[in-house]
């Protein structure tokens, strides 16, 4: 993926009128899209940082509250995923008739200064109640900015930018595992929570004074016309369209695994491995972070380079990752040496976000612009309700079960339905393929292979 371009050229091709151009972007292609996309991504980064800090400091918190594994992935995934992927979807209606920048700050400093009181909690319903409004904070990043992306950037980029800003995921998760284990053990997790709160803070006001909204669909050479559908609208649009349902329901699938990851690798390697806090802060900081990021950005690179000559290549990336990931996860949750698991763990580390740029491109590409949120929103209530809501929580029941019959093991197999839901996940975007491109062209947007 390439950040430079002339949104100025098809900003000219499809003004429409009262359209708000985007602020450097109106000299300059180059440094002005460039420039937004990288501080969209940051936000992006510390929307991961304070929700994913939480695995690090999970069994630290489990033994201050006396919590089993099913009520720690409760906090770490039900409890948020309810109400994130439930509030999501108002607010990304919100994003396509409201500017999406100011909707973007307000969430931004939401989430953070929530993060930042979590460091105070003196019980557990305290801590249940700041991830709840955590959520209720982050639910409104990802579709505004999802949408703001696709503004900036024409379709046959699409997929590589959005794939660049999903990577700031991986870097939010290397902060958090080697920042989160290096406040924990000197002092504690909950300077943890406030560390990581207060960055977020003051990128708001960066977004605020240096980012302006994009015009809606000018990459495209689409006309604004400023009518936004109604959700139901937007619902019934996107139900007619076979290929959106199956990759919906494909990425909560691929993320299932992940999120239940995020939420008790760190307990894993601490209980079954003996590693230290410190230890599996650099360890998980060096996998999702450097080869996650690593993954993520290319394969949506990938799929926008082998989408030119045909649009199921969006599709068959994820597919191939996936199917490259699968042999590596029992050795590394099965493997009784350190070394050995730690290098199987690079393979679905790389391969983890895989499918991110190509879904959110794909979505996006099959609807009108005043639906770009909302259709966003609608993917991650989806995604998430399969992945954050019901990941952890199962990872978590299931070793409880496990416990009495193989004692601290029981994370190693519970950890096992990863490969399972893996493999669902790509089946669901191979189903994908069969009007891919059919429903892309009823979208009112050509399909690109």
């Amino acid at each position: 993926m390439t950040i430079e371009t002339s949104a100025a050229e098809a900003a000219e091709a499809a003004q429409p009128d009262g359209a708000v151009l985007v602020g450097p972007a109106e000299h300059s292609g180059v440094s002005g899209r460039g420039y937004i996309l990288l501080i969209l991504t940051l936000v992006y980064v510390v929307n991961y940082l304070d929700r994913q800090i939480l695995g690090i400091l999970l069994p630290f918190i489990q033994k201050e509250f006396v919590l089993d594994d099913f009520q720690g992935g409760l906090l770490s995934g039900t409890v948020f995923a309810v109400i994130y992927a439930t509030l999501g979807i108002p607010l990304a209606t919100l994003a396509d008739r409201w500017n999406r920048r100011n909707l973007i700050a307000a969430s931004l400093a939401t989430f953070s200064l929530m993060t930042v009181i979590s460091g105070y909690v003196t019980q557990f319903w305290q801590l249940i109640l700041t991830r709840f409004f955590t959520g209720v904070g982050e639910a409104g990043t990802g579709p505004s900015i999802n949408s703001m992306i696709a503004d900036l950037y024409p379709p046959e980029k699409r997929a590589g930018a959005l794939a660049f800003y999903s990577a700031g995921l991986n870097i939010g998760l290397l902060l958090g595992f080697f920042g989160g284990s290096w406040m924990l053990q000197h002092y504690g997790w909950r300077s943890a929570f406030i560390a990581s709160g207060a960055p977020g803070l003051l990128l708001v006001f960066l977004l605020l004074f240096t980012v302006r909204e994009p015009q809606r669909g000018a990459v495209d050479g689409m006309r604004d016309t400023g009518d936004t559908p109604s959700l139901w609208t937007t619902v019934k649009h996107l139900w007619k369209l076979p290929s959106f349902r199956w990759m919906a329901v494909g990425g909560g699938l691929s993320a299932f695994g992940g999120y239940a990851g995020l939420a008790f690798i760190p307990k894993f390697l601490f209980v079954s491995h003996h590693m230290t806090p410190v230890q599996i802060g650099v360890t998980l900081s060096l996998l999702t972070g450097i080869f996650g990021a690593i993954g993520t950005y290319f394969s949506g690179y990938f799929a926008d380079r082998f989408g030119k000559r045909d649009t199921n290549w969006y599709m068959y990336v994820p597919i191939i990752a996936t199917f490259i990931s699968i042999p590596f996860a029992p050795v590394f949750y099965l493997s009784s040496s350190t070394t050995v698991a730690l290098i199987a763990a690079c393979g679905p580390a790389m391969m983890g976000a895989s499918y991110l740029g190509s879904l959110y491109a794909m979505a996006q590409g099959m609807v009108p612009l005043r639906m770009r949120a909302q259709t966003i929103g609608i993917l991650l209530f989806v995604l998430n309700m399969i992945a954050l809501g019901l990941g952890p929580a199962t990872v978590g029941f299931i070793s409880d079960q496990l416990r009495p019959y193989v004692g601290d093991d029981s994370l190693r197999y519970a950890l096992m339905t990863s490969m399972i839901t893996g493999a669902l996940g790509a089946f669901c975007y191979w189903r994908a393929t069969r009007t891919l491109k059919s429903d892309l062209a009823r979208g009112g947007v050509t399909a690109l292979g």
